[in-house]
């Protein structure tokens, strides 16, 4: 009987080690993307400081082979936009279209402004 219930045991703890979780691992490299995106909204950084930091991000999901996450080419986008540079902001559009066809009424939206 003691047996039974050591291998009992045994197998509880084997079966509950199985059930144990190990941390999400993430979809995107986020990085400092909410404090960047903050920052500028509350004119604690220039356009340009917010672009760089941007295309900062951009080389760590490509270097980490994480997709860019959703967003940022498009606030990339109006960045560009806003610093008169139409040609790179159609391009960050673009991008986020191709990559999250789902943003491409909001993106539409944008780019048909007047």
């Amino acid at each position: 009987m003691a047996k039974i219930k050591s291998l009992l045991s045994g197998a509880a703890v084997l079966l509950l080690a199985g059930c144990a979780t190990k941390s999400p691992q993430q979809i995107y490299t986020w990085g400092d993307y909410q404090d960047t995106v903050y920052d500028y909204y509350t004119s604690k950084t220039s356009p340009q400081e917010q672009i760089a930091s941007l295309q900062k991000l951009i080389t760590a999901s490509q270097a980490s082979s994480k997709p860019v996450p959703p967003g940022v080419h498009a606030q990339l986008g109006m960045l560009y936009s806003n610093t008169g540079n139409r040609d790179l902001a159609m391009a960050e559009f673009n991008a986020e279209k191709k990559q999250y066809p789902e943003s491409a009424s909001y993106i539409d939206f944008l780019t048909t402004k007047k």
